[in-house]
């Protein structure tokens, strides 16, 4: 399976290396086209008004929305803060994949930021992971046909919508492939 990882900010090799790991074939992807190849795509974390203002500039928007329309989407911290509707500002819209409500950097600044168990519920299975949290955001709201998967205390730190999968946290940070492969392997 060909897993597409928006490579314009933060770690995108660390998502690849993730893919791989998995017996996947991971495409980096900067321009349209490249979609065209994905049967998956990962938004990672970084700078979400950074990523926004790049997707503008290579005009990778409608791409990205079109694929999420159809495709399975996985987004992690600044990427789901790209894929929901109400994302807080940001100089340009979100791609309004997610119906969720984000407050963004929620836990605070960079130093801020922390490592803590969080609970999810995988196929049918409460499981604990390593939640690595720089300058977060927080889901604030969700829609009524928003899953939440994950907790960390009573924060909701996962959810699931359709194709779209997102968490508050950064998954490829851990040494822990569970977030990924039911991303690859559940997320139709």
């Amino acid at each position: 399976m060909n897993i597409g990882i928006l490579a314009l900010q933060g770690d995108y090799a660390k998502h690849a290396r993730a893919v791989e790991e998995l017996g996947h074939s991971a495409l980096c992807l900067k321009k349209p086209i490249t979609l065209q190849k994905c049967d998956k795509l990962i938004i990672p974390g970084g700078e979400s008004t950074a990523i926004i203002r790049l997707i503008e500039k290579l005009e990778l928007r409608a791409a990205l929305q079109d694929f999420g329309a159809e495709l399975p989407v996985m987004g992690t911290c600044a990427g789901l803060i790209l894929l929901s509707k109400i994302p807080g500002k940001l100089p340009f819209s979100s791609l309004g994949l997610l119906d969720i409500e984000i407050e963004r950097n929620a836990y605070g600044r960079q130093i801020d930021s922390f490592i803590d168990t969080v609970q999810l519920e995988l196929n049918g299975q409460h499981i604990e992971f390593e939640g690595v949290f720089i300058r977060a955001p927080k889901i604030k709201k969700t829609g009524k046909n928003v899953l939440p998967l994950g907790r960390h205390g009573t924060d909701v730190v996962m959810v699931r919508e359709k194709n779209i999968l997102a968490c508050t946290f950064h998954p490829e940070l851990a040494d822990d492939l569970r977030v990924h492969d039911y991303f690859i392997s559940s997320v139709k």
